[in-house]
């Protein structure tokens, strides 16, 4: 008996959680617009440097001669290393008029070339205005533009980390409604920063917001739900996540102005916070925190929506009690990240999930963070590669049932491994084919998230199990962080980034398959569970601090009150 049997008893999943869903789901729409916003907030137009004044008035006047306007850049503008486009980061000293003519220059020594001091100048057919073409983050700046989503990043990690605690000291909703108004007013801000230093600042601030609003939503949806429906609801609720890809598209498309682009996608915050105050504190989560009359309360509420006020009278105080005395037991129990490596098992276990969790979001952000590269509209990019995800979810829950967590997992690494490897031999000038196969590399590695996340539930024992889910996703985050920082290296060599996305994929892959199969296997309740079915071996009970863990103490429902403050760490499919 437990948690889940209450839930039946007030409805199931009745009326009052199909509308908990879809309220608490709706954010995921702009969740997809933060992570990816960087895309087009700091996206780079194509530019050339900036002429001195005396030399733009010079073109000015010999435009009226009927010569072609690229053609005069040429004699201020050397061409790049290709030879197909003007160099963007140098320009001639003096003019090179002999050029006109189609002739080199006079003593046939290369002209001489300067950086560019009067800063750059910028094409707004792709977009009106950027941070980069505002802040002018190109040639020895443009390290700073993947700097700004690596920062994000951070704030996202801090605010798991931050949040988390608080969650489970006030409460997720109202740790939730907070981040709803924080990221609405620091969203809204950033439109008006003055700085480079201050947007960064700014976005750091609202990545913590955003790592709140993921999170906690999870955590207070899922703990709503029964638990026959939680993988449905689940998968059917990051589709969200996938439809606000495109939804971002749209946005950017229809603005393409930074400023005005912030203020559009987190104005509605304002109206997320504004009808938050109808969610229910979770009554799991008031119960192990000894408030049992207002987890009452808010359990007679379901009921009532749900059409089941004959159940009002039955659930009294006593009956909540004893449905969940072994959850209120668990609640002492000392569990820490510690425990994920104290055993052969837990720690075959935790190290193989950290590189999975890694990889598959390193990749992932990899592939997405700079869709410029392709040569295709960056608009149509994030519209297919937000399409993709729906198959590819899909795909993923069919090999699920059909070959099982492990090959499915190792499958879908080691093909975006293949697919990215693959793209590095395509030439540029192929775009059709450099487009397909990023799709499909795109598409697998959100398999692979799909995944991780299901096989990472059913791999942590019960009493343990949201520990580790926070623990392996604080991985994640930190691959994320390091994803935007690689494009860099393209400077050094342009195929270096996907050979290093595409290595961490197959290492990946490997230590996917060391990982036991979970496929049609009860989950396990105690760390003695997990050594005893997936290492042969039972260990020597643990005792610190007066604390005997003792198998079966938890009910496979229940979750410790030190494991829920980590629930949320299973929200990082919206990350």
């Amino acid at each position: 008996m437990g948690f889940s049997e209450l839930l039946e008893e007030v409805g199931g999943f009745g009326r009052y959680q199909w509308i908990h869903v879809t309220l608490i789901s709706l954010p995921g729409l702009m969740m997809a617009s933060q992570n990816l916003l960087n895309n087009f907030v700091s996206g780079s137009p194509a530019h050339h440097c900036r002429l001195p004044a005396n030399h733009s008035n010079l073109l000015l006047n010999l435009s009226h001669y009927q010569v072609e306007r690229e053609q005069l850049l040429k004699v201020f503008i050397p061409m790049d290393s290709s030879g197909s486009r003007l160099d963007r980061c140098r320009r001639y000293v003096e003019p090179q008029w002999q050029l006109l003519a189609n002739q080199s220059s006079a003593n046939g020594s290369e002209p001489q070339t300067e950086e560019c001091l009067d800063g750059w100048t910028f094409d707004r057919s792709e977009f009106l205005s950027t941070t980069v073409s505002e802040w002018g983050l190109v040639c020895s700046m443009r390290p700073l533009k993947q700097m700004i989503q690596t920062i994000y990043m951070g704030g996202v990690l801090t605010g798991a980390i931050v949040y988390g605690g608080l969650s489970d000291r006030f409460g997720r909703r109202s740790v939730l409604i907070w981040s709803y108004l924080q990221l609405g007013i620091l969203g809204c801000s950033s439109a008006l920063s003055p700085s480079y230093t201050a947007y960064c600042v700014i976005r750091f601030l609202s990545g913590m917001a955003v790592s709140g609003v993921i999170l906690n939503g999870v955590s207070l949806k899922v703990e709503w739900i029964p638990t026959r429906e939680r993988t449905l609801v689940g998968t059917l609720t990051s589709f969200f996540f996938t439809f606000g890809q495109m939804v971002l598209a749209g946005l950017a498309y229809w603005l393409r102005d930074w400023r005005k682009l912030q203020v559009v996608v987190c104005a509605p915050q304002f109206l997320f916070f504004a009808y938050s105050w109808w969610y229910s504190e979770s009554a799991r989560w008031l119960v192990l925190n000894r408030r049992s009359e207002d987890a009452l309360k808010s359990l007679h509420r379901v009921a009532r929506v749900n059409g089941k006020p004959e159940v009002i009278d039955r659930l009294t105080l006593e009956v909540l009690h004893s449905q969940m005395s072994k959850e209120m037991e668990s609640s002492g129990s000392s569990l820490t990240a510690y425990d994920l490596l104290r055993t052969r098992g837990m720690r075959r276990i935790s190290v193989c999930l950290v590189a999975v969790w890694f990889s598959t979001s390193f990749a992932y952000y990899g592939l997405t963070m700079d869709l410029q590269k392709f040569g295709v509209s960056i608009y149509l990019m994030q519209i297919i590669f937000g399409a993709v995800d729906f198959p590819a979810k899909l795909m993923a829950l069919g090999m699920l049932s059909y070959l099982g967590r492990r090959v499915s997992q190792a499958t879908c690494l080691f093909l975006s491994a293949l697919i990215i490897f693959a793209n590095i031999f395509v030439p540029t000038d192929m775009q059709t084919i450099r487009t397909t196969l990023a799709c499909l590399g795109k598409g697998f590695t959100s398999a692979s998230f799909t995944t991780v996340y299901l096989y990472t539930g059913e791999l942590y024992p019960t009493v343990i199990r949201q520990t580790g889910m926070g623990f392996v996703s604080t991985m994640a985050r930190i691959g994320s962080m390091a994803a935007p920082a690689v494009l860099i290296l393209d400077e050094v060599l342009p195929a270096l980034p996907s050979v290093v996305y595409g290595s961490a994929a197959v290492l990946a892959a490997g230590f996917a398959c060391f990982l036991p199969e979970t496929l049609n296997i009860p989950l396990p309740e105690t760390i003695d569970d997990v050594e005893e079915k997936w290492s042969g071996r039972i260990p020597a009970p643990r005792q610190e601090e007066g604390v005997a863990l003792k198998e079966g103490v938890v009910s496979t429902e229940g979750v410790a009150l030190k494991d829920l403050k980590e629930a949320e760490g299973t929200g990082l499919n919206a990350l």
